[in-house]
């Protein structure tokens, strides 16, 4: 003979019945509050917590690394400009050139901020980057300079993923 059990609600919506616990604190969780990991079902408050711990960039990450970010777009974009009246050479060495100035600003960036990590930071980063590059891109706009202006676009769209991923660590393929 089997005996029925009690049933348990959700922490967060006491109207859900669920069989789900979270496997770090052990609160009952329903369906929408479970969030999977690879170890398995935890609560969103567990999740919150555990991300807490790999954000350890500090105020003045942002800033270092978004002065550095922005000087480095600014040299590498002025390349980029250098390099749009080479001609065929030209068109090799800026898909060539973008994602390894991508990676040189990223390394440097990952220096000035001691490896410290936040998303936030990532998206400060890439932005810098684009700051950085907009004198450049201003003045291949106000002197009509198109291939200076396509030069600087193809730069910006090979460069900025190049950093975050670097910086953030993304895998494309394990």
């Amino acid at each position: 003979m089997t005996q029925a059990s009690t049933p348990i609600y959700c922490a967060n919506h006491p109207g859900v019945e669920t069989s789900l616990r979270c496997n770090k604190c052990g609160k009952p969780i329903c369906a929408k509050c479970a969030v999977r990991t690879p170890t398995g079902y935890r609560c969103k408050e567990c999740v919150r917590g555990q991300l807490k711990i790999f954000n350890t960039a500090l105020w003045y990450d942002f800033v270092l690394g978004a002065i550095t970010a922005a000087v480095l777009g600014f040299l590498t974009s002025l390349l980029a400009t250098l390099v749009s009246g080479i001609g065929f050479i030209g068109w090799l060495l800026i898909f060539i050139g973008a994602p390894t100035a991508g990676m040189i600003i990223a390394e440097a960036v990952r220096y000035v901020t001691r490896k410290h990590r936040s998303k936030p930071l990532f998206f400060t980063i890439a932005a810098a980057v684009l700051v950085g590059a907009l004198p450049a891109i201003l003045v291949q706009g106000l002197r009509l300079n198109i291939f200076g202006l396509i030069f600087q676009g193809i730069y910006l769209f090979l460069a900025i993923p190049v950093v975050y991923t670097r910086l953030s660590g993304i895998q494309l393929t394990r």
